[in-house]
Formats: structure tokens, C-alpha cells, sequence
């Protein structure tokens, strides 16, 4: 059984660096500060700011108030409305199914170090399970990064909203600017990357195989004594009389 518990070292990291982005991504898909829009009129919106997040919109105020929480207004996203962006959207379906899919990754990671670690090399094929579990990592990552990147130029262009009457929300901020949910999801995302890369790369030790080369005038069927001979020969030794001698008493 070959020790290659040597070689996932970096693999081992890569776990531990995709179990950590795809907590971060998971994390960033349930903040409700993605947009964070700044708004003048405080009628309803008394501190003056709203967060725009993929599944609800919130914001404090003295007057509106949402059962359980204290001066938080909120109402959900959902992904029917006519309103609702196509980045919303995006946000919505490409995060939940990055989180399946990294969840995927992660699991084959542990399959592939559990098999190098307690040595299984010849029950499956751990350079292929490694390939997949950096490939799935890969594909986790790229599907949270478009939706991120897409809210991240909504944001810059400085794209509005229709929201609906009961939601309370201006018809356009006066400025927005990006919030911690699109720099958590970033974060997440470049974990996912790495991770997956480090998966990719792993490849199994060469196996150095022993060469035995025997001469040509070394022939095996040839008396014990003869053999003795022609290695004392080509080594330039001589023959000793007294030990052979001995050897016929």
C-alpha cells in the first residue's frame, strides 16, 4: 500500500479554504445589505437609509414597524413579482444553486483526502476525485459571481427600483453605493476559486521502479565454482590454494 498522506498537504488546505467560502457565500446570500441606498425623504424612512438585499428590503423607521423587530421595517423580494430586477433574480437562483454546488465540491474533497489519507488508492480513483472537487468548486464559484458582479454594475450605474407602494421606498436614492452582502459573497467566491484550483492541481507521486541489469557473461547455469571464478577474474583477484585445500578436507 503506497503513503500519500505526503501529498494532499495543499489539498488539505483547499478544504479548508472551501468549507470557508462556501460559509462566507452562504453567509452573504442572507445579508440584507447587497445596495445600500441613500434616500432624503425620512417619512417613512427615518435614518435616511434603506438596504436592498436579494430576498427583502429593510429599513429603520419610527413609524413603520415589522412584528419582531423593533424599529425594522421589512418586506420580502420575491422572485414572481413583476418588480422584482433581473439581477435580483439571478441573485436568487445562481446563489442557491452555487450553495448546492459548493456543498458538492466540499464533500468530494473530504472523499478524495479520506481515500488518500487512509489508503485507498486502489479502490477508486483519487486523482479524479480531486478533479471533481476542484471542478465543482470552480462551477460554485463562477454561478455566485455572476449574480455579484451584475449587482456590483447595478450598483456603480446607479440603477433604480420600482418598488410597489407598500414597500415604502422611494422611487429612485438620491446615491447608492455597494454594501457588505456583495463584498462577503466576493470573498467567498475568491475562496471557492483558490480552492478549486488546489483541488485541480493535485497529482499522484511517481513510482521509481528498481532496475536489476545483469551481464552478459554472467551465466546462470553455470556451476558455483565457476561463477566464483569469473567474478575473481574480472575483479583481478587470485586464487587462494590453502583455502581450497581446506575446503576438500
Amino acid at each position: 500500500m503506497t503513503y500519500l498522506a505526503h501529498t494532499a498537504h495543499a489539498q488539505l488546505g483547499a478544504l479548508w479554504l472551501g468549507c470557508v467560502g462556501w460559509t462566507t457565500t452562504a453567509m452573504a446570500l442572507g445579508l440584507i445589505q447587497w445596495r445600500v441606498w441613500v434616500v432624503s425623504d425620512r417619512e417613512f424612512i427615518s435614518s435616511g437609509v434603506a438596504w436592498v438585499g436579494v430576498w427583502r428590503v429593510c429599513f429603520n423607521s419610527h413609524t413603520l414597524v415589522t412584528p419582531g423587530f423593533k424599529v425594522m421595517y421589512c418586506k420580502s423580494i420575491s422572485l414572481t413579482e413583476d418588480f422584482t430586477p433581473p439581477d435580483i433574480v439571478a441573485g436568487q437562483v445562481l446563489m442557491m444553486l452555487s450553495l448546492l454546488v459548493g456543498l458538492c465540491g466540499n464533500a468530494g474533497g473530504v472523499y478524495a483526502l479520506r481515500n488518500v489519507y487512509f489508503g485507498m488508492e486502489k479502490s477508486s480513483p483519487i486523482r479524479l476525485a480531486f478533479f471533481t472537487a476542484g471542478a465543482l468548486c470552480l462551477l460554485a464559484a463562477v454561478m455566485s459571481l455572476i449574480p455579484l458582479l451584475w449587482n456590483l454594475c447595478s450598483v456603480v450605474t446607479n440603477q433604480t427600483i420600482k418598488f410597489p407602494p407598500e414597500f415604502k421606498m422611494p422611487q429612485a436614492p438620491e446615491s447608492q453605493h455597494v454594501g457588505s452582502g456583495i463584498g462577503a459573497g466576493m470573498v467567498g467566491t475568491v475562496l471557492m476559486i483558490v480552492s478549486g484550483i488546489l483541488f485541480c492541481k493535485y497529482r499522484l507521486p511517481l513510482r521509481s521502479q528498481p532496475r536489476i541489469q545483469l551481464r552478459k557473461d554472467l551465466h546462470l547455469d553455470l556451476p558455483v565454482q565457476s561463477v566464483t571464478d569469473r567474478a575473481l577474474v574480472s575483479s583481478g583477484g587470485k586464487h587462494n590454494p590453502a583455502f581450497e585445500s581446506h575446503e576438500h578436507v
